[in-house]
């Protein structure tokens, strides 16, 4: 299959070793960072949605959008010219344990695309069939999963946090075997694909892996190819090189953590092997966004006894994260020093980050010590008051330090006798915040700009997610259309959709998909 507006550039091959062995059956590869592989056709493709912007900047026209051939080619039946797939072999920790070698289990690379600023994007579909790496699995995913990533993936971008990007879904026609409770209750879904976009999927576990096995020459590779691709800057340091790389990987997690604790984001999984070397968000499954404010809350099911990647954690696991590949990385380095340097570069600026977004979530100029025992005692109120954590934000946005009144956080509470209790003490805090308003500077125009930029007023909600979930599965897109919306302007108010602005109902508190999530997907 021909496109002249195309060109592919495959880096990945031909920069890395492959495997000898081609195809999906399972085995350990060893000596190899990819294996060449076909995705499994399905029955009938079709496109049920798109990123306009993405495609665009991809250079995709809407006549290649609007072509039969592109559900094909994205759903796995068929291939663009220059397209050569295949699947990544990484290991990584999973839930602290170290879980040997992974890799993509469900996941296709299609190619490199050149995009037409010349820079370059790796093609992936999530959902494609069975690899080598599928361990037993089917390699597919159904359409409840695909469409919670297809959505977030776009709702990060438009919150401006670090993320991988989601081309398009489409839908297989074919039916999808899952127990989702992990109850011995399995049921036939339906079956998507997502087509996942990203300048790498590298992972901490890629390089784990290869230091796992004592293959130092294959680490070195690795990391010299992941430098000259994704840190051309650093190409040129010598020595040096292997340090200054550690150090930026170790800044891009200080800042990409930052913003989900900004705007409430929760992963979920935050195994090394779900963690970007590139500092992205990557692999949407059982995540979730804080409704009413619990540090303590994790979307995902497997995760509900030991609460390992609940919200409140995830800069103490990054950097647990970043420990363990330091460790993969340390026999490049004949001093550690490096290492120790990098690992100091993710506190030191994720406690700025954290300073930053104190002062524009509160709406000062600057964040002082003081301010920081502000938003902590903030967000006490929160917990125990049990208000949602977006609305009490941008609430505040409302709020007038010369005429303080509570009321504007009204919308946020669940519980009006979580509300009374915390009454006194919330009054209280109202008034110092009064005070430091009036000493900060800014003008309320200033002030009301700047959180209003940095407090989002729609995110993807569980509960709006399974709207649109539930509504697709009957065959009304409609939902997942609407929300996709909704999601490109965050931050702005848009008359009309209050209801996608809205706190967690009743109804969804603890309802499957609404509350917690599993992996069974």
């Amino acid at each position: 299959m021909s496109t002249e507006s195309l060109r592919f550039d495959n880096r990945f091959l031909r920069d890395l070793p492959g495997d000898d062995e081609t195809g999906p059956r399972v085995r350990e590869v060893r000596g190899a960072l990819w294996s060449s592989v076909m995705p499994t056709p399905v029955a009938a493709p079709r496109l049920l949605a798109y990123s306009p912007e993405l495609a665009t900047q991809l250079g995709l026209g809407q006549d290649l959008l609007d072509s039969p051939d592109f559900p094909r080619v994205f759903g796995g039946n068929a291939l663009y010219e220059g397209m050569q797939p295949w699947a990544a072999n990484y290991g990584g920790h999973q839930f602290g344990h170290w879980a040997g070698q992974l890799g993509d289990g469900r996941a296709i690379s299609l190619g490199q695309l050149v995009a037409p600023d010349g820079r370059y994007w790796e093609l992936q579909l999530k959902g494609a069939g069975r690899t080598p790496y599928s361990r037993g699995a089917d390699g597919r995913a159904v359409l409840r999963s695909s469409i919670r990533e297809f959505l977030c993936s776009e709702a990060m971008h438009h919150l401006g946090v670090p993320t991988t990007r989601a081309l398009s879904l489409v839908e297989t026609g074919d039916p999808v075997v899952r127990d989702m409770f992990y109850d011995g209750h399995p049921e036939a879904e339906p079956g998507a694909v997502v087509c996942r976009v990203a300048p790498s999927f590298l992972r901490f576990g890629s390089f784990e892996l290869p230091a796992s096995r004592g293959d130092v020459a294959l680490l070195r590779h690795l990391a010299d190819a992941c430098i000259a691709r994704d840190f051309p800057e650093l190409a040129e340091a010598g020595a040096d090189r292997y340090g200054a790389w550690f150090a930026q990987v170790s800044e891009r997690t200080a800042v990409l953590v930052a913003h989900w604790m900004r705007v409430g984001f929760v992963h979920g999984v935050m195994n090394t092997d779900n963690l970007s070397i590139l500092g992205l968000t990557i692999d949407y499954g059982p995540y979730g966004w804080v409704d009413d404010y619990d540090p303590d809350w994790t979307p995902n099911t497997t995760d509900a006894q030991g609460r390992r990647y609940r919200f409140g954690t995830q800069p103490q696991v990054a950097y647990w994260n970043l420990t363990r590949l330091a460790q993969a990385l340390a026999p490049l380095f004949e001093d550690v020093a490096p290492l120790h340097a990098g690992l100091a570069r993710f506190q030191a600026v994720h406690a700025q980050c954290e300073r930053d977004d104190t002062a524009a979530k509160l709406g000062l100029a600057a964040c002082g010590d003081a301010d920081l025992g502000l938003m902590a005692d903030w967000l006490q109120l929160l917990h125990e008051g049990e208000m949602d954590m977006t609305l009490a934000f941008r609430g505040l946005i409302a709020f007038d330090p010369l005429a303080p009144d509570m009321a504007v956080l009204d919308d946020a509470f669940y519980s009006p006798d979580r509300r009374a209790a915390v009454l006194p003490a919330l009054q209280a805090w109202l008034q110092a915040y009064a005070l430091r308003l009036q000493a900060d500077g800014l003008d309320p125009a200033q002030r009301q700009q700047r959180m209003r930029a940095a407090n989002p007023l729609y995110v993807l909600r569980n509960w709006l997610a399974q709207e649109a979930i539930e509504r697709a599965e009957q065959g009304d897109l409609g939902g997942v259309h609407a929300l996709q919306e909704v999601l490109r302007h965050p931050y702005d108010e848009q008359p009309g959709r209050a209801h996608y602005a809205g706190k967690r109902p009743e109804w969804a508190r603890n309802k499957a998909g609404c509350s917690m999530l599993s992996c069974s997907s």
